[in-house]
Protein backbone atom coordinates (compact mmCIF):
# COMPACT_ATOMS: atom_id res chain seq x y z
CA UNK A 1 0.00 0.00 0.00
CA UNK A 2 2.86 2.38 0.78
CA UNK A 3 4.38 1.74 -2.65
CA UNK A 4 1.01 2.60 -4.26
CA UNK A 5 0.51 5.66 -2.07
CA UNK A 6 1.51 8.28 -4.64
CA UNK A 7 -0.74 6.82 -7.38
CA UNK A 8 -3.99 6.59 -5.38
CA UNK A 9 -5.34 10.00 -6.41
CA UNK A 10 -5.98 11.02 -2.78
CA UNK A 11 -3.84 11.48 0.33
CA UNK A 12 -3.43 8.73 2.93
CA UNK A 13 -1.06 8.50 5.90
CA UNK A 14 -1.37 4.81 6.71
CA UNK A 15 -3.59 1.74 6.86
CA UNK A 16 -6.26 0.74 9.40
CA UNK A 17 -6.75 -2.94 10.25
CA UNK A 18 -10.10 -4.02 11.68
CA UNK A 19 -11.45 -7.19 13.27
CA UNK A 20 -13.75 -8.54 10.55
CA UNK A 21 -16.60 -9.80 12.75
CA UNK A 22 -19.30 -7.57 14.18
CA UNK A 23 -19.87 -9.82 17.21
CA UNK A 24 -16.17 -9.63 18.09
CA UNK A 25 -16.24 -5.85 17.61
CA UNK A 26 -19.16 -5.62 20.04
CA UNK A 27 -17.33 -7.73 22.62
CA UNK A 28 -14.12 -5.72 22.33
CA UNK A 29 -15.92 -2.37 22.66
CA UNK A 30 -14.28 1.07 22.78
CA UNK A 31 -11.66 2.95 24.71
CA UNK A 32 -12.20 6.66 25.42
CA UNK A 33 -11.19 7.74 21.92
CA UNK A 34 -10.92 4.68 19.72
CA UNK A 35 -12.27 1.14 19.24
CA UNK A 36 -10.39 -1.85 20.60
CA UNK A 37 -11.15 -3.73 17.39
CA UNK A 38 -9.10 -1.51 15.06
CA UNK A 39 -5.50 -0.37 14.89
CA UNK A 40 -3.69 2.08 12.62
CA UNK A 41 -0.29 1.60 11.00
CA UNK A 42 1.30 4.89 9.95
CA UNK A 43 3.62 5.17 6.97
CA UNK A 44 7.19 6.38 7.44
CA UNK A 45 7.03 10.19 7.56
CA UNK A 46 8.53 12.36 4.83
CA UNK A 47 11.59 14.37 5.86
CA UNK A 48 13.29 17.62 4.92
CA UNK A 49 16.21 19.79 6.04
CA UNK A 50 16.07 23.32 7.42
CA UNK A 51 17.77 25.67 9.88
CA UNK A 52 16.78 26.58 13.44
CA UNK A 53 16.40 30.37 13.50
CA UNK A 54 15.82 30.62 17.24
CA UNK A 55 14.61 28.73 20.30
CA UNK A 56 11.97 30.28 22.54
CA UNK A 57 9.92 29.17 25.54
CA UNK A 58 6.13 28.74 25.44
CA UNK A 59 4.17 28.72 28.71
CA UNK A 60 1.15 26.39 28.88
CA UNK A 61 -2.03 26.74 30.93
CA UNK A 62 -0.60 24.52 33.68
CA UNK A 63 2.64 26.49 33.75
CA UNK A 64 4.78 24.04 31.77
CA UNK A 65 7.73 25.72 30.04
CA UNK A 66 8.06 24.15 26.60
CA UNK A 67 10.96 24.98 24.27
CA UNK A 68 9.93 25.71 20.68
CA UNK A 69 12.24 25.87 17.64
CA UNK A 70 11.48 28.62 15.13
CA UNK A 71 12.52 27.23 11.74
CA UNK A 72 13.29 28.53 8.30
CA UNK A 73 9.98 27.58 6.62
CA UNK A 74 10.27 24.28 4.76
CA UNK A 75 7.78 22.12 2.82
CA UNK A 76 7.31 18.72 4.45
CA UNK A 77 4.80 16.42 2.79
CA UNK A 78 2.89 19.32 1.23
CA UNK A 79 2.74 21.41 4.43
CA UNK A 80 4.87 24.47 5.19
CA UNK A 81 6.54 23.91 8.59
CA UNK A 82 7.95 26.93 10.45
CA UNK A 83 8.16 25.72 14.06
CA UNK A 84 8.41 22.51 16.08
CA UNK A 85 8.36 21.62 19.76
CA UNK A 86 11.61 20.54 21.41
CA UNK A 87 9.61 19.02 24.30
CA UNK A 88 11.85 19.69 27.32
CA UNK A 89 15.36 20.42 28.58
CA UNK A 90 16.45 16.76 28.48
CA UNK A 91 15.41 16.41 24.83
CA UNK A 92 17.38 19.51 23.84
CA UNK A 93 20.47 18.28 25.66
CA UNK A 94 20.15 14.70 24.38
CA UNK A 95 19.93 15.76 20.71
CA UNK A 96 22.03 18.91 21.26
CA UNK A 97 19.77 21.32 19.36
CA UNK A 98 21.24 24.81 18.92
CA UNK A 99 20.34 28.01 17.11
CA UNK A 100 21.56 28.11 13.48
CA UNK A 101 21.79 24.28 13.36
CA UNK A 102 20.84 22.50 10.14
CA UNK A 103 18.30 19.88 11.23
CA UNK A 104 16.20 17.08 9.79
CA UNK A 105 12.48 17.69 10.27
CA UNK A 106 9.53 15.36 9.74
CA UNK A 107 5.82 15.38 10.50
CA UNK A 108 5.16 12.63 13.03
CA UNK A 109 2.15 10.67 11.87
CA UNK A 110 2.10 13.06 8.89
CA UNK A 111 0.71 15.68 11.29
CA UNK A 112 2.98 17.02 14.06
CA UNK A 113 6.28 18.73 13.10
CA UNK A 114 9.20 16.97 14.77
CA UNK A 115 12.95 17.57 14.74
CA UNK A 116 14.74 14.26 14.23
CA UNK A 117 18.43 15.14 14.48
CA UNK A 118 21.15 17.70 13.88
CA UNK A 119 23.61 17.59 10.97
CA UNK A 120 26.62 18.14 13.21
CA UNK A 121 29.04 18.43 10.29
CA UNK A 122 27.11 21.51 9.11
CA UNK A 123 27.14 23.25 12.51
CA UNK A 124 28.57 26.82 12.58
CA UNK A 125 31.79 27.25 14.54
CA UNK A 126 30.30 29.95 16.76
CA UNK A 127 27.25 27.96 17.93
CA UNK A 128 26.55 27.70 21.66
CA UNK A 129 24.39 25.26 23.65
CA UNK A 130 20.90 26.47 24.54
CA UNK A 131 20.60 27.45 28.21
CA UNK A 132 17.19 26.55 29.63
CA UNK A 133 15.79 29.43 31.72
CA UNK A 134 15.16 29.04 35.46
CA UNK A 135 12.44 31.70 35.43
CA UNK A 136 9.20 32.16 33.49
CA UNK A 137 9.63 34.28 30.34
CA UNK A 138 6.09 35.62 30.72
CA UNK A 139 6.07 36.84 34.34
CA UNK A 140 9.68 36.32 35.44
CA UNK A 141 8.56 34.18 38.37
CA UNK A 142 10.72 31.29 39.50
CA UNK A 143 10.39 28.03 37.57
CA UNK A 144 10.87 24.68 39.29
CA UNK A 145 11.65 21.20 38.08
CA UNK A 146 10.58 18.55 40.54
CA UNK A 147 12.84 15.49 41.09
CA UNK A 148 12.07 12.83 38.51
CA UNK A 149 10.10 15.22 36.30
CA UNK A 150 11.18 16.38 32.83
CA UNK A 151 9.28 19.67 32.73
CA UNK A 152 10.01 23.05 34.30
CA UNK A 153 6.91 24.70 35.80
CA UNK A 154 6.20 28.39 36.40
CA UNK A 155 5.20 28.83 40.05
CA UNK A 156 2.99 31.92 39.55
CA UNK A 157 -0.16 29.99 38.53
CA UNK A 158 -2.90 32.38 37.32
CA UNK A 159 -0.83 35.40 38.29
CA UNK A 160 1.22 34.52 35.21
CA UNK A 161 -0.30 36.27 32.14
CA UNK A 162 0.63 33.41 29.80
CA UNK A 163 -1.07 30.80 32.00
CA UNK A 164 -4.16 32.95 32.46
CA UNK A 165 -4.49 33.50 28.71
CA UNK A 166 -4.20 29.77 28.01
CA UNK A 167 -6.81 29.02 30.70
CA UNK A 168 -9.20 31.51 29.09
CA UNK A 169 -8.68 29.94 25.66
CA UNK A 170 -9.32 26.48 27.12
CA UNK A 171 -12.41 27.69 29.00
CA UNK A 172 -14.07 28.93 25.79
CA UNK A 173 -12.86 26.05 23.59
CA UNK A 174 -15.10 23.69 21.63
CA UNK A 175 -15.24 20.87 24.20
CA UNK A 176 -15.74 23.31 27.07
CA UNK A 177 -18.10 26.32 26.82
CA UNK A 178 -17.87 26.35 23.01
CA UNK A 179 -18.57 30.07 22.59
CA UNK A 180 -18.94 30.86 18.91
CA UNK A 181 -16.91 33.89 17.87
CA UNK A 182 -14.70 33.76 20.95
CA UNK A 183 -11.70 31.92 19.58
CA UNK A 184 -8.04 32.46 20.41
CA UNK A 185 -7.75 35.66 18.37
CA UNK A 186 -10.62 37.47 20.11
CA UNK A 187 -9.70 36.17 23.57
CA UNK A 188 -6.18 37.53 23.06
CA UNK A 189 -7.70 40.86 21.92
CA UNK A 190 -9.94 41.22 24.99
CA UNK A 191 -7.13 39.99 27.25
CA UNK A 192 -4.69 42.60 25.94
CA UNK A 193 -7.36 45.28 26.38
CA UNK A 194 -7.60 44.32 30.07
CA UNK A 195 -11.21 43.07 29.80
CA UNK A 196 -10.55 39.42 30.66
CA UNK A 197 -8.81 38.80 33.96
CA UNK A 198 -10.72 35.63 34.86
CA UNK A 199 -13.05 33.18 33.05
CA UNK A 200 -16.12 34.85 34.62
CA UNK A 201 -15.18 38.10 32.87
CA UNK A 202 -16.28 36.50 29.59
CA UNK A 203 -19.87 36.79 30.81
CA UNK A 204 -19.36 40.44 31.71
CA UNK A 205 -18.17 41.50 28.25
CA UNK A 206 -21.63 42.59 27.13
CA UNK A 207 -22.02 44.71 30.25
CA UNK A 208 -18.64 46.34 29.63
CA UNK A 209 -18.79 46.72 25.86
CA UNK A 210 -22.24 46.52 24.44
CA UNK A 211 -25.51 47.16 26.25
CA UNK A 212 -26.27 50.19 24.10
CA UNK A 213 -25.77 48.14 20.99
CA UNK A 214 -28.17 45.35 21.86
CA UNK A 215 -31.88 45.70 21.15
CA UNK A 216 -34.55 43.52 22.85
CA UNK A 217 -35.05 41.62 19.60
CA UNK A 218 -31.28 41.10 19.23
CA UNK A 219 -31.26 43.28 16.11
CA UNK A 220 -28.34 45.69 15.80
CA UNK A 221 -29.27 49.28 16.52
CA UNK A 222 -28.11 52.08 14.30
CA UNK A 223 -26.26 53.97 17.03
CA UNK A 224 -22.77 52.89 17.88
CA UNK A 225 -21.79 51.38 21.18
CA UNK A 226 -18.29 52.01 22.43
CA UNK A 227 -15.55 51.08 22.62
CA UNK A 228 -16.03 47.80 20.71
CA UNK A 229 -17.16 49.35 17.42
CA UNK A 230 -14.13 51.59 17.46
CA UNK A 231 -11.89 48.53 17.18
CA UNK A 232 -10.78 47.29 13.80
CA UNK A 233 -12.98 44.57 12.31
CA UNK A 234 -15.97 45.00 14.61
CA UNK A 235 -19.43 45.90 13.31
CA UNK A 236 -22.83 45.94 15.04
CA UNK A 237 -23.75 42.56 13.55
CA UNK A 238 -20.55 40.80 14.61
CA UNK A 239 -20.69 42.36 18.09
CA UNK A 240 -24.31 41.30 18.61
CA UNK A 241 -23.54 37.76 17.43
CA UNK A 242 -20.74 37.48 19.96
CA UNK A 243 -22.86 38.72 22.86
CA UNK A 244 -25.72 36.42 21.86
CA UNK A 245 -23.32 33.44 21.73
CA UNK A 246 -22.06 34.28 25.23
CA UNK A 247 -25.61 34.55 26.57
CA UNK A 248 -26.46 31.14 25.15
CA UNK A 249 -23.56 29.59 27.08
CA UNK A 250 -24.67 30.81 30.49
CA UNK A 251 -26.05 27.31 30.99
CA UNK A 252 -23.70 24.35 30.62
CA UNK A 253 -23.74 20.62 31.38
CA UNK A 254 -21.71 19.28 34.29
CA UNK A 255 -19.24 17.30 32.16
CA UNK A 256 -18.39 20.30 29.98
CA UNK A 257 -18.06 22.51 33.05
CA UNK A 258 -15.61 20.16 34.78
CA UNK A 259 -13.54 20.00 31.58
CA UNK A 260 -13.65 23.80 31.22
CA UNK A 261 -12.07 24.27 34.65
CA UNK A 262 -8.78 23.03 33.22
CA UNK A 263 -7.88 20.64 36.06
CA UNK A 264 -4.53 18.97 35.47
CA UNK A 265 -4.94 15.39 34.14
CA UNK A 266 -8.70 15.87 33.63
CA UNK A 267 -9.45 15.73 29.94
CA UNK A 268 -12.78 15.40 28.17
CA UNK A 269 -13.17 11.67 28.88
CA UNK A 270 -12.29 12.00 32.58
CA UNK A 271 -14.65 14.98 32.96
CA UNK A 272 -17.50 12.87 31.56
CA UNK A 273 -16.55 10.02 33.88
CA UNK A 274 -16.70 12.31 36.91
CA UNK A 275 -19.98 13.88 35.76
CA UNK A 276 -21.58 10.48 35.20
CA UNK A 277 -20.43 9.35 38.63
CA UNK A 278 -21.61 12.40 40.62
CA UNK A 279 -24.47 13.57 38.34
CA UNK A 280 -24.78 17.11 39.81
CA UNK A 281 -22.36 19.91 40.62
CA UNK A 282 -23.47 19.96 44.26
CA UNK A 283 -22.79 16.23 44.60
CA UNK A 284 -19.40 16.62 42.96
CA UNK A 285 -18.25 19.57 45.08
CA UNK A 286 -19.53 17.96 48.28
CA UNK A 287 -17.71 14.69 47.50
CA UNK A 288 -14.47 16.55 46.70
CA UNK A 289 -14.74 18.49 49.94
CA UNK A 290 -15.14 15.27 51.94
CA UNK A 291 -12.43 13.48 49.92
CA UNK A 292 -9.79 15.87 51.28
CA UNK A 293 -9.66 13.38 54.14
CA UNK A 294 -7.59 10.61 52.53
CA UNK A 295 -9.09 8.06 54.94
CA UNK A 296 -12.67 8.88 53.96
CA UNK A 297 -14.98 6.70 51.88
CA UNK A 298 -15.33 9.62 49.46
CA UNK A 299 -11.60 9.63 48.69
CA UNK A 300 -11.53 5.84 48.28
CA UNK A 301 -14.52 6.04 45.96
CA UNK A 302 -12.95 8.81 43.85
CA UNK A 303 -9.60 7.10 43.32
CA UNK A 304 -11.22 3.70 42.70
CA UNK A 305 -13.44 4.90 39.86
CA UNK A 306 -12.34 2.96 36.80
CA UNK A 307 -10.14 5.40 34.84
CA UNK A 308 -9.32 7.76 37.74
CA UNK A 309 -6.73 6.32 40.12
CA UNK A 310 -4.78 7.97 42.92
CA UNK A 311 -2.68 10.29 40.70
CA UNK A 312 -5.67 11.88 38.98
CA UNK A 313 -7.63 11.95 42.24
CA UNK A 314 -4.82 13.88 43.93
CA UNK A 315 -4.63 16.34 41.00
CA UNK A 316 -8.38 16.99 41.37
CA UNK A 317 -8.10 17.50 45.13
CA UNK A 318 -5.06 19.73 44.62
CA UNK A 319 -7.02 21.95 42.25
CA UNK A 320 -9.87 22.44 44.73
CA UNK A 321 -7.44 22.95 47.62
CA UNK A 322 -6.27 26.22 46.04
CA UNK A 323 -8.04 29.29 47.51
CA UNK A 324 -7.38 31.08 44.21
CA UNK A 325 -9.17 28.36 42.23
CA UNK A 326 -12.11 28.36 44.66
CA UNK A 327 -12.43 32.13 44.31
CA UNK A 328 -12.45 31.80 40.51
CA UNK A 329 -14.98 28.96 40.71
CA UNK A 330 -17.35 31.01 42.89
CA UNK A 331 -17.02 33.93 40.48
CA UNK A 332 -17.89 31.74 37.49
CA UNK A 333 -20.90 30.24 39.29
CA UNK A 334 -22.22 33.73 39.98
CA UNK A 335 -22.56 34.17 36.21
CA UNK A 336 -23.78 30.78 34.95
CA UNK A 337 -25.88 27.71 35.76
CA UNK A 338 -24.50 24.17 35.64
CA UNK A 339 -27.06 21.52 34.67
CA UNK A 340 -27.03 17.92 35.85
CA UNK A 341 -25.36 15.27 33.73
CA UNK A 342 -27.81 13.72 31.30
CA UNK A 343 -27.61 9.96 30.89
CA UNK A 344 -27.80 9.00 27.23
CA UNK A 345 -30.41 6.62 25.90
CA UNK A 346 -27.86 3.80 25.88
CA UNK A 347 -27.42 4.30 29.61
CA UNK A 348 -31.06 4.38 30.69
CA UNK A 349 -30.96 0.87 32.12
CA UNK A 350 -31.46 -0.47 35.62
CA UNK A 351 -27.66 -0.35 35.96
CA UNK A 352 -27.38 3.36 35.19
CA UNK A 353 -25.62 5.14 38.04
CA UNK A 354 -24.95 1.91 39.96
CA UNK A 355 -21.44 1.32 41.30
CA UNK A 356 -20.08 -2.16 40.62
CA UNK A 357 -16.86 -4.00 41.47
CA UNK A 358 -15.48 -7.07 39.69
CA UNK A 359 -13.35 -9.45 41.72
CA UNK A 360 -11.92 -12.91 41.08
CA UNK A 361 -11.65 -14.63 37.69
CA UNK A 362 -14.44 -14.37 35.13
CA UNK A 363 -15.11 -17.41 32.94
CA UNK A 364 -17.09 -16.15 29.94
CA UNK A 365 -15.43 -12.78 29.35
CA UNK A 366 -12.32 -10.88 30.28
CA UNK A 367 -12.31 -8.31 33.07
CA UNK A 368 -11.87 -5.57 30.44
CA UNK A 369 -14.92 -6.80 28.49
CA UNK A 370 -17.00 -6.93 31.65
CA UNK A 371 -16.07 -3.37 32.65
CA UNK A 372 -16.74 -2.04 29.16
CA UNK A 373 -20.16 -3.69 29.02
CA UNK A 374 -21.13 -2.39 32.47
CA UNK A 375 -20.05 1.15 31.58
CA UNK A 376 -21.94 1.01 28.27
CA UNK A 377 -25.11 0.50 30.32
CA UNK A 378 -24.36 3.44 32.57
CA UNK A 379 -22.77 1.63 35.52
CA UNK A 380 -19.79 3.08 37.40
CA UNK A 381 -16.94 0.58 37.72
CA UNK A 382 -14.51 0.91 40.64
CA UNK A 383 -11.58 -1.18 41.77
CA UNK A 384 -12.33 -1.58 45.47
CA UNK A 385 -15.45 -2.13 47.56
CA UNK A 386 -16.74 0.78 49.63
CA UNK A 387 -20.02 1.81 51.25
CA UNK A 388 -20.97 3.39 47.91
CA UNK A 389 -20.75 0.05 46.04
CA UNK A 390 -24.09 -1.34 44.82
CA UNK A 391 -23.02 -4.77 43.46
CA UNK A 392 -19.95 -6.99 43.64
CA UNK A 393 -19.52 -9.57 40.88
CA UNK A 394 -17.36 -12.34 42.34
CA UNK A 395 -15.69 -15.08 40.34
CA UNK A 396 -13.39 -17.92 41.49
CA UNK A 397 -10.42 -16.65 43.49
CA UNK A 398 -12.20 -13.57 44.83
CA UNK A 399 -10.39 -12.25 47.89
CA UNK A 400 -10.57 -9.16 50.07
CA UNK A 401 -13.25 -7.41 47.97
CA UNK A 402 -15.62 -10.34 48.47
CA UNK A 403 -14.97 -10.41 52.22
CA UNK A 404 -15.49 -6.65 52.52
CA UNK A 405 -18.75 -6.87 50.53
CA UNK A 406 -20.06 -9.47 52.99
CA UNK A 407 -19.04 -7.29 55.94
CA UNK A 408 -20.85 -4.26 54.48
CA UNK A 409 -23.90 -6.25 53.38
CA UNK A 410 -23.41 -5.40 49.70
CA UNK A 411 -25.12 -7.79 47.23
CA UNK A 412 -22.75 -10.42 45.83
CA UNK A 413 -23.50 -11.73 42.33
CA UNK A 414 -22.10 -14.76 40.59
CA UNK A 415 -21.01 -14.38 36.99
CA UNK A 416 -24.18 -16.15 35.82
CA UNK A 417 -26.36 -13.76 37.86
CA UNK A 418 -24.42 -10.82 36.45
CA UNK A 419 -24.95 -12.02 32.85
CA UNK A 420 -28.68 -12.39 33.53
CA UNK A 421 -28.73 -8.83 34.93
CA UNK A 422 -26.93 -7.62 31.78
CA UNK A 423 -29.45 -9.42 29.58
CA UNK A 424 -32.36 -7.83 31.46
CA UNK A 425 -30.75 -4.39 31.51
CA UNK A 426 -30.07 -4.51 27.76
CA UNK A 427 -33.68 -5.21 26.82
Amino acid sequence: MESRRSSLGFSIDGVVYKVNRLDFQERLGFRDREPRWAIAQKFSPERAQTHIKSIFISVGRMGALTPIAALEPVNVGGVLVSRATLHNQDEIERKDFRCKDLVIVQRAGDVIPQLVSVLIEKRPMDSEPFVFPSSCPSCNSAAVREPGEAVWICTASLKCPAQLLERLIHFASRNAFDIEGLGEKNIELFFKKGLLNSPADIFRLEEKLGPSGISPSNKPRTEEFTPLLEWKGWKPVSANKLFEAIRKRKEISLDRFIYALGINEVGEATAKLLARNYMSLNNFLRAIRLAKNRDSEDYKHLKNINGIGSIVADKILGFFASPQNISILDDILSQIRVTNFQISRTMTSQLAGKTVVFTGTLQTMTRTEAKAKAESLGAIVTGDVSKKTDFVIAGPGAGSNERKAKQLGIPLLSEAEWLEMLRTAST
